[in-house]
């Protein structure tokens, strides 16, 4: 049968010589479908500003749908749509400028994680890790929300108990 050529933007496959593979490559239904895939990774303000300068849809005000979808010259986005653009792309500028306004402040950072890493590791090589280890065990650790939403959470992704895990000493085997 011979090698098979497989297209991940079209989802589709042909027999891979170098005639088909110029000729899908080169064809319009595979531009569009390559384009139609890198558009699902453009950001809101890049969104918004292409759609501020096209006129809207007529068809798809009137209708609801157009026959042309996605490669419509024409904006099938609605005000209130263009609205709640507006408002992720402030919301997004929000949180670049000042990333613990949203209260992302209570999640640990990596730069918190390093830090207290070096305390410990500092306190280990002094010899003064109970102290440490008394500031390790205050800290409460939470489940974040997301996996509460799981049933059945494994108890790997469980915390560790308040106490500590209980070591059990195992004198006998067998």
């Amino acid at each position: 049968m011979g090698k098979r050529y497989y297209c991940d933007y079209c989802d589709r496959s042909f027999q891979d010589n170098l005639h088909n593979r110029k000729k899908h490559l080169n064809g319009v239904q595979h531009h569009r479908a390559k384009k139609a895939w890198f558009d699902n990774f453009r950001d809101a303000a890049t969104v918004l500003n292409e759609e501020r300068t096209k006129e809207p849809c007529r068809k798809f005000l009137q209708t609801g749908q157009c026959v042309f979808g996605t490669s419509c010259r024409f904006s099938h986005m609605s005000e209130r749509h263009m609205k709640m653009l507006e408002q992720k792309i402030d919301d997004e500028k929000r949180q670049k400028e000042d990333p613990d306004q949203d209260g992302s402040s209570t999640e640990r950072s990596i730069d918190d994680w390093l830090s207290r890493r070096e305390k410990k590791l500092a306190a280990l090589t002094s010899g003064r890790v109970l102290k440490m280890e008394e500031e390790e065990c205050a800290e409460t650790i939470e489940i974040p929300p997301y996996l509460l939403s799981i049933p059945d959470l494994p108890p790997s992704l469980h915390p560790p108990p308040t106490g500590g895990w209980r070591v059990m000493l195992h004198n006998e085997w067998g």
